[in-house]
């Protein structure tokens, strides 16, 4: 007889340790709407993430945590050796000579997604950049901006800022040009086309996007207020 207490005064204790591990489910909350809430915190606290929990390779393919520039202001920007806007690495290079002693990153990221326009190495690419701008910035390795093998940072600047609307003499072109390509391309957040501009504040907010027909020049006084 005092086994079986024993026993029962046992397996009450162990129930109610199991209660107070997981506490019961809310009497109108099902299995299936207990597992959506869990979702959505999940999903919570993936938009949480920061722009410093992601980590990129440079040309050489070594990992270059974005941890790095915590502090900084960063232009980060999809390149291209071959495009229309090519030209811009001078106007990059202007800031860069201008602001980047006060905290100023520009982190270029070749992209041959757009027209092929990106056929280098990571090296042949530096080594354009250096020969015809005579860049002071380095080039990270090449990168997809877009879809399913897209880099993992430019998946969170997306998420951040979608598109912008091209401006400037070349809007028309180019608003022509990418409906031929995404009829929906003004409601989706993909990258459109080359020299897309991410500026990210000193807290590693992402504060505005800039498309591709926007020239370095034009975003200088922005840069110079968030320094």
């Amino acid at each position: 007889m005092k086994k079986i207490i024993l026993t029962l005064v046992l397996v009450f204790f162990a129930v109610l340790s199991c209660n107070k591990e997981k506490p019961a489910a809310k009497a109108d909350e099902t299995p299936a709407k207990a597992e959506a809430k869990e979702a959505n915190e999940q999903v919570k606290e993936e938009k949480e993430m920061s722009i410093y929990d992601f980590t990129v390779k440079d040309r050489k393919g070594n990992n270059v945590p974005m941890s790095n520039f915590k502090g900084k202001v960063l232009l980060i920007v999809n390149t291209a050796t071959g495009c229309g806007f090519t030209p811009q690495y001078e106007g990059l290079e202007k800031l860069w000579k201008e602001y980047h002693h006060k905290g100023l990153e520009i982190l270029d990221f070749p992209c041959d997604q757009f027209g092929h326009q990106a056929p280098g190495t990571d090296d042949e690419i530096h080594q354009f950049c250096q020969a015809k701008f005579a860049t002071s910035f380095d080039n990270f390795k090449k990168i997809e901006v877009n879809g399913e093998n897209e880099l993992p940072l430019y998946t969170f600047l997306k998420s951040k800022k979608s598109f912008a609307g091209f401006t400037g003499e070349k809007a028309e072109f180019m608003e022509g040009f990418i409906t031929k390509m995404d009829p929906d391309y003004k409601n989706n957040s993909k990258i459109k086309w080359n020299f897309t501009k991410f500026l990210v504040n000193r807290e590693g907010e992402v504060i505005e996007r800039f498309e591709s027909t926007v020239e370095p020049a034009e975003i200088a006084d922005k840069i110079n207020s968030l320094l």
